[in-house]
Order: structure tokens, then sequence, then C-alpha cells
């Protein structure tokens, strides 16, 4: 496992922390089964991950980054209510 620091703002923490004790769960295993849970969800980004992993050289990541649309912050905050 790797560890990771992460922020949050102060709210967030609160509903995290009262979760965590009435699931019976750490924090760090509510995030591990989130992320999972996002990644599976998101079955194009994972697949164009999967293909980073394994890319051999950079040339080859440059072409699965080329082949890709990338959306402005504008319509980032749009779809996700920032």
């Amino acid at each position: 496992m790797h560890r990771l620091n992460l922020t949050i703002d102060e709210a967030l923490y609160e509903q995290v922390r009262a979760v965590s004790f009435l699931e019976k769960k750490s924090i760090s295993q509510m995030i591990r089964e989130s992320l999972t849970e996002y990644i599976a969800k998101n079955t194009k980004t994972k697949e164009k991950a999967e293909l980073l992993l394994e890319a051999d050289d950079e040339e080859e990541v440059l072409a699965i980054l080329k082949n890709d649309t990338f959306s402005s912050n504008d319509d980032f905050k749009n779809k996700f209510n920032l």
C-alpha cells in the first residue's frame, strides 16, 4: 500500500468521521472504497489509465493523451456543480 496525504474541509471531515464511527470502518477504508467505486464507474477513463500504465515510453504516452478531448475548467465545474 501507499501512504497518501489528503486535505479536506472541516465540515466534510466531521461528516466522514461520523459515518466512519457508525459504519465501524476506518476513514482510510472508506476512501479506498470510494476511489475503487469511482474508477469502476468511469470505464473510459479507467481504460485510458490502464493504457498509460502499460505504455512503454514517452512517445506512446503522448499518443494516448493526444487522442483525448479535454474539457475546459468551466465545463468541468458545470458538470460537477462546482
